[in-house]
């Protein structure tokens, strides 16, 4: 009996501390005030240690990181850039994950978790990034029919949808290249022409090699001797021929312009009509006191698109932005050979290498850098607005 009475009695705490729980939440979400973990780029600012959250704020480590995983997303052009790329080099470079990042932020020590690309894909294209009180991974709706906002936004809509779209899974024959040599991916054997793969054991007589013939390709069944060359001797000659040739050309990075956001503003606005309007065909407001603010609601987001509709729009696309940096510099100042390999990427770089005794042993070819630059002249003042009209060239090459 005493046994029962205790677990009874246990029964009946639990369910007032749940009941306590439930209460708060709602009364929080009604007030617009955060009851949850806070997002990563995000931080809860506490007017005491202890207190309840006051506001929230851009977390100045977390929002940086974001934004430069975005704009390396929305600039790639090469599909080299993906958020399975991203959450690879960020762990390379010991970015702490989000779970990490929000032990450090409230005392706690990193249990190692590592950043992974389903987790990164859903962070960026969240309504959470525009600054949003989110429920059930879908935004809080105030008593204007609008989503309540408690912060200021990561980026805006158009970044947004820019964002959706660019992370939608696709299969274009190739994938990017998770390998941390500089020339994966693009060296290929001068005699089938297929791609070069590593040869030997790590560490032992590393080489790039081609192994299509010994692979069964039928195209390369004629390719003998398959080209073999050391890895760090051909870096080293790439390397060489690289910075010679766009050593010293001026970076301009390609950032992704928003535009006005006009029309993303008024999708959201027409969202937020069509469910209100649900709401109504539902049977949400049948007193005379709601059909009043349904109506005067509806009316007041139907003037508000149809102003919006009256401004000129400027259509989101790419601008090029000059950095006062050499191509040079940021070579030398890239962290490891995966971000050099990006910079390789960026100038359409390809190697070739034949078999001993042919008369040139490795070709490297590349866009132009003059002509390269001169489109992004182009494209930057004659180009439509939000259109990126980049060409490429005919390369030039090197050969040894």
């Amino acid at each position: 009996m005493r046994l029962s009475k205790e677990s009874f009695g246990a029964q009946m705490e639990l369910r007032a501390t749940q009941k306590r729980n439930r209460d708060e939440t709602n009364r929080a979400r009604a007030a617009g005030q955060p009851k949850q973990k806070n997002r990563y780029g995000y931080q809860f600012v506490r007017l005491i240690p202890t207190g309840n959250v006051d506001h929230v704020e851009l977390d100045p480590v977390a929002s940086l990181i974001l934004r430069d995983v975005a704009e390396r997303i929305l600039a790639d052009e090469t599909g080299t850039v993906t958020v399975h790329t991203e959450a690879g080099r960020l762990n390379r470079a010991g970015v702490l994950s989000p779970a990490d990042h929000r032990s450090v932020m409230y005392g706690r020590k990193p249990k190692g978790a590592l950043w992974n690309a389903k987790a990164l894909k859903r962070t960026l294209t969240s309504e959470a990034s525009l600054g949003y009180l989110m429920h059930d991974e879908r935004p809080v709706i105030g008593s204007d029919g609008h989503a309540v906002r408690i912060a200021p936004p990561l980026w805006d809509h158009a970044t947004r949808d820019a964002l959706i779209k660019k992370t939608v899974p696709k299969w274009t024959g190739t994938r990017a290249p998770k390998s941390v040599r500089l020339l994966s991916g693009l060296s290929f054997c001068g005699t089938c022409g297929q791609r070069l793969y590593v040869a030997g054991r790590l560490g032992q007589n590393d080489a790039y090699g081609c192994t299509a013939r010994v692979r069964g390709i039928l195209s390369s069944a004629h390719c003998k001797p398959a080209p073999t060359m050391s890895i760090p001797l051909l870096n080293q000659q790439v390397e060489a021929w690289f910075l010679a040739e766009y050593g010293d050309h001026q970076i301009s990075r390609k950032e992704f312009d928003p535009g006005t956001g006009y029309a993303a503003r008024i999708a959201e606005i027409e969202a937020d009509r069509t469910r209100l309007r649900g709401d109504r065909q539902a049977g949400l407001y049948e007193s005379d006191a709601d059909t009043e603010w349904f109506r005067s609601e509806y009316a007041r987001m139907t003037r508000e698109i149809e102003e919006l509709k009256q401004l000129p729009e400027r259509p989101a696309g790419m601008r090029w932005v000059p950095l006062g940096r050499t191509v040079e510099d940021d070579w030398k100042a890239a962290p490891d050979d995966v971000a050099r390999r990006g910079i390789l990427a960026e100038f359409d770089v390809h190697v070739t290498i034949h078999p001993r005794g042919a008369k040139h042993r490795v070709r490297s070819t590349g866009l132009d850098p003059e002509q390269r630059a001169a489109q992004q002249t182009t494209a930057q003042q004659h180009a439509e607005p939000g259109k990126l009209a980049e060409q490429k060239s005919e390369g030039s090459d090197g050969v040894w």
